[in-house]
């Protein structure tokens, strides 16, 4: 399986907050999933960044595509060749 990065952009409007709830109720269910490892948003510059785990970029775009926002978005798909973070890593060994 193969990491890829999803870089979107959107713009609110009045029913863009009514979408919220549905929407992060499934980006929790792809987390708990394991299919996103990471999921941030923006509102300063309404920008959002969401790593997927998938076997190709058709996959990611089918999982974006199933979002409750998916009609204010613009977004690239692109694949990760390398991924790193606090969160991956071996918790540090502590001697007592």
């Amino acid at each position: 399986m193969k990491k890829y990065q999803a870089i979107i952009s959107f713009e609110m409007d009045e029913e863009f907050m009514s979408f919220v709830p549905p929407h992060r109720t499934y980006i929790n269910y792809l987390l708990n999933k394991g299919i996103i490892d990471s999921y941030a948003v923006s509102m300063e510059t309404q920008n959002s960044w969401i790593t997927i785990n998938a076997n190709n970029k058709k996959e990611v775009k089918e999982y974006l595509e199933k979002s409750p926002l998916i009609k204010y978005w613009n977004y690239e798909i692109v694949e990760l060749f390398v991924y790193d973070s606090q969160s991956t890593r071996l918790p540090a060994v502590q001697l007592n």
